[in-house]
Formats: structure tokens, C-alpha cells, sequence
């Protein structure tokens, strides 16, 4: 250590040696971000540890940067993505299960990196409330297949806090599926065996008609085209008279009989068989089948899973990337530079409400008080008493605390190309003034935004060409998930951040459904009780390729079939904010704007009106649109009309 050199830039210092030998790559660079810890293509990216190195702290980064190393040594990405199965279900399973091949490699090996991710795999358990979990329907069935499997290859049990969620299927899984338990033990040296023995794990665990066929099966001939209904040399039984491409049902027998879905992992159609033909997938089997065995009947799935029936061909290219990351560090600053001399034009309105804002806020918090108590803080005002009578005894008082503290707002601002110019900027400057006013209310807020990294499908859609342009593909672009500002990273270290909104060639097209579930299930994982989801947006979902090469409507049914989730089954709080387009149309709770300089009230006040409501309970969770009433403006407008200025639509309040 250097004269000049902290603890700290040592702790810095041996965990980035370490994690490089471990994954066996000098080349690789190990950084300290908000958004670690994430793994890119020639960097690790770990959270930042604080000054003080609490031993508990130190042991979960170095768990984390141990699992991001082996993954880098020990998994081939080309090996996994053409074994992994398409449908949403096993695909998580078998994420999870090489997971922990993965970490089990380096258990075995060495024990202070079992040490390191045993911490790092128990802090995640903590954060994702697995320990509160009883009811098997909230619980994450991939995630309870990895711990269990865990516990084989490894021989260390399962932290505390997920041993609830592996105990509610631990008899489910090993009735089902113990003798490929003990195969996967014995395979995890071998990626290739290991996935094939995954994909026949996912079979036993009644998940076989979502995975397809496995791609090892190279050996037949491939069909001249990719419409052949005949793949694999099954008998397409009932294939004729349900092919089309209108229907919602006959989309699905068609895609799946796609053969080039057998070699391309990531063809995802198959998804949408397990809605229309509960069992009657298999029909194609029958002929190899025993006649007798009864076919498994599965329960209907839109309630519990809101991306049933939607596809995606391949996420290879997906991204999700902290703002910081897509451009230099000096690039960032001179675009914040520019942000804040827009600022300045704007500031006297929104400051205004946000003031308003705060005071509201506030006025909710800690007013409550406990007098004459034994301990706690000194009542000075009932002082004079005891100089008039020195016997008696001090009084003392106690502030109750308000369960409004325990809130965080994500604001998920939508980063399509037609909200180029002033929406954008708008935006922008709205979510840095609102995360400075909630900030300094005690509520925690997120800063994302969405976007793809291509225009018209990009590589996604290239690689779907290579693949024969198999139907019904589903969503045919690579994503872009931006996050601005993490929920637990102050305000000053991520308002540089926003800037990124103002730089060219960044809003491209827009996915919205599978955005909406990426800041949702941020949400989720967050420990506060109360979680308000305001999405920011200006029109209908937009990707060309998808909607060239799927049903009419495809994004818009999926957008509708999330945002109806979150409404009825989710405890997170729902509001949308249209930037001119009516977005009620989608979201039961709405707000649409005709000038983007009325943003800024139609924020605060959505928050406002929501803060002032209870919390969303159980009994309560189908939103109720509210309407003004005539005379009087409303303290949450549906729509604000043409004209109105943002302190005309403050003024309900």
C-alpha cells in the first residue's frame, strides 16, 4: 500500500487482482458503479463498498465478484443460449440451474469463495423478501430449483433467509426428479451434458412441452424452408386445418412446428401453446406415446403470468446499463451542462411545485407526538413546572414515526425516438427536480428509461434472418434498459446521469410491456412497503420489426396484458403520464397532457393526490378512474385540458 493509498483503494485495489485471476482474464476491467453488480462484455461492474469495509459488507462483494468471475471462466454463452428453452418458464429455470453450476464449480474448489457466495447468495435472498414468502404461488419456482440443486452439487445447505421458498417445493421436485438431481451432480464440468441433463430435469418437473426439442438432435435433415410443418419427423397431427396467420390460436401450433425454432434457441412461440392447448401439444407424440398416460392438465396462466402468450426470438443483445456507462465521463458532464441551462427557464414553475410538493409531503410526516413520557426527548415547555416545584420529575416526549417514510417512487420515463427535443428534455429536467424534492422527504426514488439499441430489429432481426425467418417470432429487437438513478444512490452522484436523455442517436423505438415488468420487478425486490411505478410516455408501443412479423397489435396486447397485472395483482402502484396521447386508454390510473410544459404540475400533483390516499391494499386494488367534478377542479385530473397552464392544474389542491 502506497503512503497515499486508503483502506479502501486497497480493498479496491486486491478485490479487482482477484476477481481477474479468478475468472483468468488479465484483460478484464473490474469497476465500481450504482448499478453493479452487472457483468459486460470486457468489464465487471461490482456496487461500491462503503469507507467503513464492515467485515459482513467485504464478504458479500467478494461473493459477488467471485460469481461474475466463474461466469466468466466457466460459462460458454453460444453453449447455453442454444440449449436454453424459448418458453419464459424453463428459460428461467434454466438460468437459475446453471447458475449455480457455475458457482458450484468454484465452491468446490476453493472454500473461501463458497464462503464469499454463500454471503453474497444470502444477501440476495434477504433483499428479494424470500424468507416472507408462504403461499407457493409468490414464490419463484426457478429460483427454489437452483437452491435446491445448490445444496447437491455444493453440500452447503441453504441460507436462512431462502430456506422458506426450497422447503414449499423441496418434496414437489425431488419426487419428480431425484434421479436427474443426482446426474446434474455428477455433470458440472461438462456444460453440454450439464444443459442436456437440465432440459430433461425441466421435463420431470412437468415443464416439457415449453422447452421443444433438444438441440443436440443435429443429425436429421434440415427442411428447405422455414413454413415446413413437418420438422423432426413428427407426424404434424391437426397441423392442416389450424395454420394461419390472423388467428390467435393457429399462430401457435404453426410456430411451434417451425424447424428452424429446433436450432435457434431463442424462438420463444412455443410459449403460446401452453394458453390455447392445455396438454394438446403433445398431440403430435401420440403415435410414440404410450396411449394410456394421461396427459397433465395446466392451470390457465394470464392471471399469474403476465407475459404469457408474448415471445421473444432471442435476448443475446438486450442491455441494461447504467446511464454512466454509455458515454465518457466528460461527454456526460457537458450534456448535464446543457440540461442545467434549460433548467434555468423552467425552474421558478417547477420549483414551485415541488415546494408545494414537499410541504405536502411533509406536513404528513412525524407530526404526531407522545407527551409525558419517561424517556426520550426533553419537553421544554413543561420545564417552567419543575423550577416551580423542584421534586417533581422531568417530562420527556416522543415523535411517532409515519409509515409514509417507507416509500420508493420509480420514475420510468419512456426514451423513444418521438420524444426527441422538448418531451425528452422536459422530462428530464421533471425527474431531476422530483428525485431532489422526494429526496429530501425521506422517499427513496428511481430514475429509468427505455429504448432499443437498434432501429428496426438490428441484430436481433438479423439473426432471425439467418435462421430462416421461422413464424410468429415474437419480439424481434434488442432492448435497452437505462438505469439513471438507482433507488439507494443519492441524488448528487446520479443527477450527471440525466443528461444522457439530451445526447443524439440514444432514443430509438420503444417496447413498453416488457419495460414496464423490468421496473415493476425493481420494485419488487425493494424492502419498502409502499412502491408507486409512474410511467412517462407518449404514445403506443413502436418496434417495426416486431410488428411486421407478428400478429397486428402484438406489443399493444402485451402492454395491456402487463399493465392489467400490475393493476389487479401486483402491490405496486400504478400512474402514467401521456404526453400528447390519450394514455387512458391503457392505464387505469392516467393523466394525458397536451403541452409538455404541463408536466411538471401533472407529476407533482399525481403524487401528491397518491400521498395523500392510503396506501393500496389487498381488498382495494382495481383502480378506479377518477373523474373532475364539474366546477371544482380535481385534486387528480383524468385529462388536462387544452389551455390549462401547469398552475392552473396545480390549483386543485
Amino acid at each position: 500500500m502506497s503512503a497515499r493509498e486508503t483502506p479502501l483503494d486497497t480493498f479496491k485495489r486486491a478485490l479487482g487482482q482477484s476477481t481477474r485471476a479468478l475468472a483468468g482474464r488479465e484483460d478484464i476491467e473490474v469497476v465500481f458503479a450504482a448499478d453493479g453488480p452487472a457483468l459486460r462484455s470486457d468489464r465487471i461492474v461490482l456496487p461500491h463498498p462503503t469507507r467503513s469495509l464492515d467485515p459482513r459488507e467485504t464478504t458479500r462483494l467478494r461473493g459477488q465478484a467471485d460469481g461474475l468471475a466463474l461466469r466468466l471462466a466457466h460459462h460458454d454463452a453460444a453453449v447455453h443460449a442454444r440449449a436454453r428453452p424459448s418458453a419464459p418458464r424453463s428459460g428461467e429455470v434454466f438460468d437459475a440451474v446453471e447458475e449455480m453450476r457455475i458457482q458450484a464449480i468454484g465452491a468446490n474448489a476453493l472454500k473461501g469463495v463458497a464462503s464469499n457466495l454463500t454471503a453474497a447468495l444470502e444477501e440476495t435472498c434477504e433483499r428479494k423478501g424470500y424468507a416472507r414468502m408462504e403461499d407457493r404461488r409468490s414464490a419463484p419456482f426457478a429460483d427454489a430449483v437452483g437452491l435446491l440443486l445448490r445444496e447437491r452439487l455444493t453440500c452447503i445447505p441453504t441460507p436462512d433467509a431462502g430456506r422458506g421458498i426450497v422447503d414449499l417445493f423441496r418434496a414437489e421436485i425431488e419426487s419428480r426428479a431425484a434421479g436427474v438431481l443426482d446426474q446434474l451432480a455428477d455433470a458440472t464440468d461438462d456444460q453440454e451434458t450439464f444443459a442436456r441433463l437440465t432440459r430433461d430435469l425441466i421435463r420431470d418437473l412437468d415443464l416439457g412441452e415449453d422447452i421443444g426439442d433438444d438441440p443436440g438432435k443435429s443429425d436429421e435433415p434440415e427442411p428447405d424452408d422455414g413454413t415446413d410443418d413437418g420438422s423432426d419427423g413428427v407426424q404434424p397431427e391437426g397441423d392442416t386445418d389450424t395454420q394461419g396467420d390472423e388467428g390467435e390460436t393457429t399462430r401457435d401450433v404453426d410456430a411451434d412446428k417451425s424447424p428452424a425454432g429446433d436450432e435457434q434457441q431463442n424462438v420463444t412461440v412455443e410459449t403460446e401453446v401452453e394458453l390455447d392447448f392445455d396438454g394438446e401439444e403433445d398431440d403430435d407424440d401420440d403415435t410414440d406415446a404410450e396411449p394410456t398416460q394421461p396427459v397433465r392438465p395446466r392451470p390457465a396462466l394470464p392471471d399469474n403470468d403476465p407475459n404469457a402468450g408474448y415471445a421473444v426470438f432471442t435476448r443475446t443483445f438486450d442491455e441494461e446499463v447504467s446511464a454512466d456507462t454509455l458515454c465518457e465521463a466528460e461527454e456526460l458532464s457537458r450534456l448535464r451542462g446543457y440540461l442545467d441551462q434549460q433548467l434555468k427557464s423552467q425552474q421558478n414553475v417547477v420549483g414551485r411545485l415541488a415546494n408545494r410538493l414537499q410541504r405536502r409531503l411533509l406536513a404528513q410526516q412525524n407530526r404526531s407526538w407522545q407527551f409525558d413520557l419517561e424517556e426520550g426527548m426533553l419537553d421544554v415547555a413543561r420545564l417552567p413546572r419543575v423550577i416551580i416545584d423542584p421534586m417533581a420529575a422531568l417530562s420527556f416526549k416522543q415523535e411517532d414515526e409515519a409509515t409514509f417514510r417507507d416509500t420508493v417512487v420509480t420514475l420510468l420515463i419512456d426514451n423513444s425516438g418521438s420524444m426527441r427535443g422538448r418531451p425528452i428534455m422536459v422530462a428530464a429536467l421533471c425527474a431531476d427536480i422530483l428525485a431532489r424534492t422526494l429526496e429530501r422527504c425521506s422517499v427513496k426514488v428511481e430514475i429509468l428509461g427505455f429504448t432499443t439499441r437498434g432501429w428496426k430489429g438490428g441484430r436481433a432481426k438479423d439473426e432471425w434472418i439467418k435462421a430462416g425467418r421461422p413464424p410468429q417470432p415474437g419480439r424481434l429487437n434488442e432492448i435497452r434498459h437505462i438505469i439513471y438513478k438507482s433507488a439507494d444512490a443519492p441524488w448528487r452522484r446520479a443527477r450527471r446521469n440525466l443528461g444522457l436523455m439530451m445526447r443524439e442517436g440514444l432514443l430509438k423505438e420503444n417496447i413498453d410491456g416488457e419495460a414496464l415488468m423490468w421496473a415493476h420487478d425493481r420494485l419488487v425486490a425493494r424492502p419498502e412497503q409502499r412502491r408507486v411505478l409512474m410511467v412517462i410516455s407518449d404514445g403506443a408501443p413502436v418496434d417495426d420489426a416486431t410488428q411486421a412479423s407478428n400478429p397486428g397489435g402484438y406489443l399493444d396486447r402485451h402492454l395491456r396484458q402487463v399493465i392489467g397485472w400490475i393493476e389487479t395483482r401486483s402491490p405496486v402502484e400504478l400512474i402514467a403520464i401521456g404526453i400528447g396521447h390519450d394514455v387512458t386508454r391503457w392505464y387505469g390510473r392516467a393523466v394525458t397532457i397536451v403541452d409538455v410544459e404541463q408536466l411538471a404540475g401533472a407529476m407533482t400533483e399525481e403524487l401528491a393526490a397518491l400521498f395523500d390516499a392510503a396506501p393500496r391494499g389487498a381488498a382495494a386494488r382495481t383502480p378506479v378512474r377518477r373523474k373532475p367534478t364539474p366546477g371544482r377542479p380535481a385534486t387528480a385530473p383524468t385529462r388536462v385540458e387544452t389551455g390549462r397552464s401547469v398552475r392552473a392544474t396545480a390549483a386543485g389542491t
